[in-house]
């Protein structure tokens, strides 16, 4: 075990010590095939059976909230769920509906928000004992347009503390597992809403990236992921704004809920200067799956600064680009002319490390994940002359990414190196790719995630199909700056081509229990 890593939290933790228990009124349970239906419904379809009054918007809440007490107990994805209040708030809609007017978008929709994003009565812990009582007295910009819409926040998911690694695991909780397979990571830092997602636990959920952190999951559990433009949803949460690198993200099981969130969060705001002039309608609009590709260029890069990728994956990927080719694009390879940004990446993340928290250390340190205090050790010399130059290399890099963009529309790549990684793997060891040791995880895993944070282009990962091992396997679509819409388009497009959100994972303790049968 490398220095500075405690061993294994258990897998799951005494996790109904943190305000997970749900009433006897929230067991009431609407008939079982109309549970299961609603489970792996699209918010799309969830509002339109709810204005129809097919089912009541409480019906919906009661389905959700007993099946995540489930996932809990299975994938421990959750830290809170707000049971009473996502009733209350579902009664409310259903009474909004009676009385009619004016809907939003997603009325009556439940949804889940990453515990590193504030929710008003709803405590944010941002998984860590710092934080553990803390009880916000406002929504994020982003959790209020959603309930603007209509959504009806329902749970807090999982992350590491602070969102610091691609795992998520914490002291204050334990470890979450990956929703298709109990050996391996869900991936991180948005870890816990990946797999509430794929595990039939609301239809959407608010994520966020600062290196991969909402695709990474994503890609690992076979669900959709957006990092949008800088600028197009308001960072009220981020420490430091004007050399940020993280976003607030929607995450869904399919393009059209993607949209209908990102239209729902996207507008300017004062807490974030590249929110003014960014993008923030057309969205639902584009990933209506409509018309061809024809016309459109595509740069397919299976190597982005990197040398090892799974063969499966490499192949998964390649068939992908080929689709886009199918609907009308123009697809050509694009050779790599990256130096890895991992170091850029750390050199920046390190320093707002310590500043954020070294100064905790002699009251919190017995309590931080180790792994948050190594890398934060790693860091603790970094000069300020070095950040400077992290700073330069990173807008060279922009530059060289803008260029690709003169003679291609889309960049395509995958999102992983490889599946899902063993729950095990620690985060400063060398992983395995096709049976050899590769570089560390941040370095061989996602080398394809790390650039678009430091560049600030939009990229979304989509699922596209199925390793031997049983794993999803992600791709990811770039695009300019601005230009969301019209990746959501493509995005769409693809999905229509290849579709594969009714393939659903078997969890035990979740759906072999209740004797569905696999898949």
């Amino acid at each position: 075990m490398p220095a500075g890593e405690a061993a294994d939290a258990p897998f799951y933790p005494a996790w109904k010590r943190y305000s997970l228990s749900i009433l006897a009124t929230h067991q009431q349970r609407v008939p079982r095939m109309a549970a299961d239906d609603l489970a792996f419904a699209s918010a799309a379809e969830l509002a339109g059976l709810i204005r129809s009054k097919a089912v009541s918007a409480t019906d919906v809440m009661r389905a959700t909230l007993a099946r995540a007490e489930k996932a809990q107990g299975a994938l421990n994805c959750f830290i809170t769920i707000c049971g009473d209040q996502a009733l209350r708030d579902a009664a409310a809609a259903d009474a909004a509906l009676a009385r009619g007017g004016a809907l939003g978008a997603l009325h009556g929709v439940p949804f889940h928000v990453k515990d590193l994003i504030n929710t008003k009565g709803v405590r944010t812990t941002f998984a860590s004992y710092m934080y553990e009582h803390n009880v916000p007295t406002e929504d994020s910009v982003s959790v209020a347009r959603l309930k603007q819409a209509g959504a009806i926040l329902c749970a807090k998911t999982t992350t590491p503390e602070f969102g610091h690694m691609p795992y998520t695991e914490a002291p204050l909780f334990g470890r979450t597992r990956n929703a298709w397979a109990a050996d391996r990571t869900s991936g991180g830092s948005s870890g816990g809403a990946a797999v509430a997602l794929a595990a039939g636990v609301c239809p959407i959920g608010v994520g966020t990236d600062a290196g991969g952190s909402t695709r990474i999951p994503a890609a690992a559990n076979g669900v959709v992921g957006f990092k949008q433009s800088a600028g197009v949803v308001p960072h009220d949460m981020a420490p430091e704004v004007f050399a940020n690198i993280s976003s607030i993200n929607p995450m869904a099981r399919t393009v059209m809920d993607t949209a209908l969130m990102l239209e729902a969060m996207a507008g300017q705001h004062p807490s974030d200067p590249y929110s003014y002039g960014a993008p923030s309608t057309g969205f639902v609009a584009a990933a209506r799956p409509e018309g061809s590709l024809k016309g459109l260029r595509i740069a397919w890069r299976p190597l982005l600064a990197n040398t090892v990728i799974d063969a499966q994956v490499l192949d998964l990927t390649e068939r992908a680009a080929m689709t886009l080719g199918e609907l009308g694009a123009t697809v050509e390879p694009m050779d790599d002319d990256l130096e890895p940004v991992e170091p850029i990446w750390f050199a920046y993340a390190s320093a707002l490390w310590n500043a954020r928290f070294r100064d905790a250390l002699p009251k919190w340190s017995s309590k931080l994940s180790p792994t948050l205090l190594r890398q934060m050790e790693l860091g603790k010399d970094t000069t300020g002359e070095a950040v400077g130059r992290a700073l330069l290399a990173r807008t060279q890099l922009y530059r060289k990414v803008q260029g690709w963009f003169d003679r291609f529309d889309v960049i395509l790549t995958p999102t992983l190196a490889r599946t899902a990684i063993a729950i095990e793997q620690r985060l400063f060891e060398p992983i395995e790719i096709e049976g050899e040791k590769a570089d560390t995880v941040r370095k061989a895993w996602y080398p394809y995630t790390h650039p678009f944070n430091l560049t600030g282009h939009p990229a979304i990962t989509l699922p596209c199909g199925f390793h031997s091992d049983g794993l999803p396997v992600g791709v990811q679509l770039i695009g300019r700056h601005g230009e969301d819409a019209s990746l959501l388009r493509v995005a769409a497009l693809f999905e229509q081509a290849k579709p594969w959100a009714s393939r659903q994972p078997v969890v035990q303790g979740l759906d072999e229990a209740d004797g569905l049968p696999a898949d």
